[in-house]
């Protein structure tokens, strides 16, 4: 006869067991998409992903696959990027002396670096010290009501504030700060995620997925009926969201990003504040453009880009995606009956044609 404890491991044993085919039932489950996809939700950055794939690898059973994409997200979340957990890579540089390098994981040198080229491409419009100013405005994570900042708040505020400020070296992955500034790395954290993501699909030859982390995507392949992924823009107003444009995947590896100022904003005094903060002017933008997405090789990119744009406005934005060959769609207020009136890159043109 089986002893107290004997029974008691053995329940315990059968729990974890019956707790375990609850999380793969929950995790991977048929997509609505179509036969043969199967889709796994879950929660990171503060937001939520959702991630298709064409089923599972001979080498990965899909409760390991599961298992590999929380432990990843889990990495980039709470251990390396987040500025919410003290004990993270991120929140220990931020309080570190200034002037003094610091040790760092290759995967926050390789964000930071790719964060400090958008900052130089787009003429400081993308900058990861902008965080206290967010805060400042109200769109921080404590949301709290707020009395605006004057201009002297504003300009102490700003000499805390500068892209210029760090150094970043992949070999050794170590980054400086030369003043005391903080890094936020919300503008790029998710879509790196989703490449994190990729990269471990393609460590394991799977060559068609959908990956989507708080908007961002990172798209590769086709279904099995030899159908594109097909994204869709969403439209720039408040309520249920509602399909703006249909954007139409080929078979390659790519990043897609979308920012707007539809849904994080505030309105005081007849004056609609956005959350998007120009690093220039310390101050939410008035321009016209409503919503941007971008297109690019991969899904860091896009993110950082996407949200540079919307600090630079439809006209530089454009001028830039063209110079360079990128991939941008602007959706920009307007008096007409939509109110919304759509342009985009050359580069963007393919993406709206669905394949003959």
């Amino acid at each position: 006869m089986k002893s107290y404890l004997q029974r008691f491991v053995s329940r315990f044993q059968f729990t974890l067991l019956l707790l375990a085919i609850l999380v793969v039932w929950i995790w991977l489950r048929p997509a609505p998409e179509g036969p043969d996809i199967y889709q796994l939700d879950g929660n990171t950055m503060g937001t939520s992903y959702r991630v298709l794939v064409t089923g599972f690898p001979a080498a990965v059973s899909g409760e390991e696959l599961a298992a590999g994409i929380s432990d990843r997200l889990h990495r980039i979340d709470k251990e390396l990027m987040s500025t919410y957990e003290p004990t993270s890579e991120l929140s220990r540089f931020n309080q570190s002396p200034a002037g003094e390098w610091f040790d760092v994981s290759p995967e926050l040198a390789e964000v930071m670096q790719e964060a400090l080229q958008i900052s130089e491409l787009t003429g400081g419009a993308f900058d990861v010290t902008v965080g206290p100013l967010v805060d400042r405005w109200g769109f921080g994570p404590q949301m709290r009501p707020i009395d605006m900042p004057d201009e002297q708040t504003i300009q102490r505020m700003l000499s805390e504030v500068g892209y210029q400020h760090l150094d970043v070296k992949l070999t050794p992955p170590q980054l400086r700060k030369q003043q005391d500034v903080q890094v936020d790395l919300s503008g790029i954290a998710k879509g790196y995620g989703a490449d994190y993501i990729a990269e471990y699909f393609d460590s394991l030859q799977m060559d068609s997925y959908f990956i989507e982390i708080g908007g961002e995507l990172r798209i590769k392949g086709r279904k099995r009926d030899g159908s594109a992924w097909v994204p869709g823009i969403e439209r720039p107003v408040n309520g249920s969201p509602e399909v703006h444009q249909i954007i139409y995947t080929r078979d390659e590896s790519l990043g897609v990003a979308g920012s707007g100022d539809y849904r994080n904003y505030f309105e005081q005094d007849g004056q609609r504040y956005s959350h998007e903060i120009d690093p220039a002017t310390g101050r939410p933008i008035t321009h016209n453009l409503a919503a941007c997405y971008v297109i690019a090789d991969n899904a860091m990119r896009a993110d950082a880009l996407a949200t540079a744009f919307m600090v630079m406005g439809a006209e530089s934005s454009m001028a830039l995606a063209e110079e360079i060959g990128l991939a941008a769609y602007f959706i920009v207020k307007s008096d007409n009956e939509s109110g919304f009136d759509s342009r985009y890159s050359r580069q963007f043109a393919r993406y709206l044609e669905e394949e003959s």
